[in-house]
Formats: structure tokens, C-alpha cells, sequence
């Protein structure tokens, strides 16, 4: 599976992802790319992208974009506070559906 993770997110985070393909948008060379236009331009490469951004399900249409978001919700988008959450993204994986956000808390 091909998971793009977000540029609020600190990338040690993609060491967790094992047996997946995994970049982060600076990786891709899209920092500073607005939502629309990056689901955009992910939904070409990527089956995942993962965020923190807990507005993106209202700010965007999402089912117009093929590609499913996972936002992750913790007390802070610190490493710390999302590594607990790594377990469940990787179980839910195989499940989400492209055009909608999923929400995984702890």
C-alpha cells in the first residue's frame, strides 16, 4: 500500500510503516500545497494519506478525490502522542475507504 503522510507530521513517524511504501509530502516536493490541490495530486500515487488535520473531511468534498484520508487525533501531533496510534492505522489499513476520512484517536 502506497501512504503519504503530511508535512505536519514528523516523519520519523513513517519508520512504524513497515511492508509499506511510504513518503512524506516534503519528500514528494509539495510543502506548502494546499489540501485540495495535495489530494489532488496524491490521489495519482498514493492509496492513503495520513494527517492530523482535523478539518480537512469539511473543508474538502472527499469523495471526489480516490484516495482514503486517515486523520489521526492525539493531544498533540508530537511523535510521542502519535506512535501509540501507528497499531491501529495499520489494522484499519486494508479497510479504509477511498473518498472519506477516518478517524483514529486514543
Amino acid at each position: 500500500m502506497k501512504i503519504l503522510v503530511d508535512e505536519c507530521i514528523d516523519r520519523k513517524l513513517t519508520r512504524e510503516f513497515v511492508d509499506h511504501e511510504i513518503k512524506t509530502v516534503p519528500q514528494m516536493g509539495w510543502a506548502g500545497v494546499k489540501n485540495g490541490q495535495l489530494l489532488a495530486l496524491a490521489e495519482a500515487e498514493f492509496d492513503v494519506f495520513i494527517t492530523v488535520d482535523r478539518n480537512l473531511s469539511f473543508q474538502q468534498n472527499l469523495p471526489q478525490f480516490d484516495i482514503a484520508v486517515i486523520v489521526l487525533q492525539a493531544p498533540s501531533n508530537r511523535l510521542a502522542d502519535l506512535k501509540p496510534l501507528v497499531p491501529e492505522v495499520l489494522a484499519i489499513l486494508a479497510t479504509v475507504a477511498k473518498g472519506q476520512a477516518t478517524t483514529v484517536s486514543a
